[in-house]
């Protein structure tokens, strides 16, 4: 039984019986644990009664959809979320990785490609720094400033807050629940659960350019996010929680 659990279990949420089934038996014979659901609903239930290390869910389900169950699910955990998508269908896939999930596959596909992507992105994911500071925490304290992360907002030392968008949000989150730690582009996309690595990397120097002018007193020599030599950043400064 102990062996049986150190299995990564996958929950498949699939409308298409003649899809998910089969998924799940293949999942099985290679090595996971497999749970399969046929709504969000189904999901749901299914979640908060057992350990789920990565959910493949499908953007086209009858009631709630895939896209509205990758929000809550981000929302709520850390869990990756790999979503299953119509070919041709650009925008479901933006939105969904928008959303936060971590990675997509077109339909139709071979069930050893989704094999090789869960393994992946189980890779990436368990292979991240911890958090530092727990989610919870109301405002975290950095030098002369303050994330309020239940407002989602930057406080000065005057009090006055400081417009973020939602990128540079998640970016600075992310560097100060893992103070002093190096962290490459694609380990802040992953915990950021952002954008696909390949096609955006250059957003995480763009976002972090962005805070920089924001949060600096000089720009161009950072005290607060430390550029790392071969392709990263760092919080340089230990914050507080309040």
């Amino acid at each position: 039984m102990a062996r049986e659990e150190a299995k990564p279990h996958v929950l498949i949420v699939e409308d298409a019986r003649d899809i998910r089934e089969p998924l799940g038996r293949y999942l099985r014979e290679h090595g996971y644990r497999a749970t399969t659901a046929a709504d969000a609903l189904a999901a749901r239930k299914l979640m908060k009664g057992a350990a789920i290390d990565l959910v493949v869910l499908d953007i086209m389900m009858p009631g709630e959809d895939g896209l509205s169950l990758c929000r809550s699910i981000r929302e709520t955990s850390q869990i990756p979320v790999i979503l299953l998508t119509a070919r041709g269908e650009e925008v479901d896939r933006i939105i969904g990785l928008e959303m936060g999930a971590d990675d997509y596959i077109a339909k139709p596909f071979s069930p050893r490609e989704l094999i090789a992507r869960i393994s992946a992105v189980l890779r990436r994911t368990q292979a991240l720094p911890p958090r530092q500071k727990p989610p919870e925490a109301e405002r975290i304290k950095f030098g002369d400033w303050r994330l309020d992360t239940g407002q989602r907002e930057l406080i000065g030392i005057d009090g006055v807050a400081l417009a973020l968008s939602s990128g540079e949000f998640s970016l600075l989150q992310a560097l100060l629940e893992r103070p002093k730690i190096a962290l490459t582009r694609n380990q802040l996309l992953d915990i950021t659960k952002g954008r696909d690595a390949e096609l955006f990397d250059r957003s995480i120097d763009n976002h972090v350019s962005r805070l920089r002018k924001k949060i600096e007193p000089d720009p161009k020599n950072p005290r607060y996010i430390k550029t790392v030599w071969g392709g990263g950043y760092m919080m340089a400064v230990e914050p507080d929680n309040e």
